[in-house]
């Protein structure tokens, strides 16, 4: 059984990982340093990283003759 292809190429998923650990460290950082809460922006941007790296994972796990329903 072959797995299916992700939506992300490997140079785009290795730079989502980098993406995803520099806005996650900038964010506790950033909060550290301002008084204001624009620390919270960095986290979003994080969080939606994550989500398109969740996404590829499964993509990838899904057999490759899967159909999408």
């Amino acid at each position: 059984m072959h797995q299916g292809s992700g939506i992300l190429s490997t140079r785009q998923r290795q730079l989502a990982w980098l993406g995803f650990l520099l806005a996650a460290l900038q964010a506790p950082v950033s909060a550290w340093l301002v008084t204001d809460e624009s620390w919270l922006f960095s986290l979003c941007v994080a969080l939606m990283v994550a989500t398109v790296i969740i996404a590829d994972d499964a993509a990838r796990r899904r057999p490759a003759n899967a159909t999408s329903d």
